[in-house]
């Protein structure tokens, strides 16, 4: 599902990710650890096409990062240390959104979030009465998440 080769970003003289090389087979779960500063941000915003490798390879989900970096953004979602959302908008309005950017048909994008919100005991309600704004941190990552998800 993952594979790097030698996969490297240098932002001028400093180097954040030094020639990784690692592959994670389709269906396996990882863990990915190291202390602050060892590039596992830049290496994750690399393998979701975010930002471009200086050197290396990465094939992710059967696409060449370098060569079909859009084919990779399709099929990868990514929910940022930020967890930023549109705060005018209610948690479904945002969700559709969402799902019309990934040219979801509204019913099924609808299905796909009507299971995402009772897998995190979300309510309906909630997602439709309350702007975004109003949300509490632990809401918002669980819509943040649905939205990574929905594709």
């Amino acid at each position: 599902m993952i594979q790097l080769d030698r996969l490297s970003k240098r932002y001028g003289a400093q180097t954040a990710v030094d020639s990784l090389s690692f592959e994670v087979p389709a269906g396996q779960i990882v863990g990915f650890l190291g202390p602050n500063g060892a590039g596992k941000t830049t290496t994750l915003k690399m393998l979701t096409g975010m930002i471009e490798p200086s050197g290396g390879s990465a094939m992710v989900c059967g696409f060449d990062l370098r060569r079909d970096v859009v084919d990779v953004k399709r099929h990868v979602g990514f929910v940022p240390e930020s967890g930023a959302v549109f705060e005018s908008l209610t948690g479904l309005e945002f969700l559709e959104m969402i799902g019309a950017l990934y040219g979801i048909p509204k019913a099924a994008a609808r299905e796909r979030i009507e299971q995402f919100i009772a897998f995190f005991v979300l309510s309906f309600e909630t997602l439709t009465d309350k702007l975004l704004g109003a949300y509490s941190k632990g809401m918002r990552r669980k819509v943040v998440i649905t939205a990574t998800l929905l594709h």
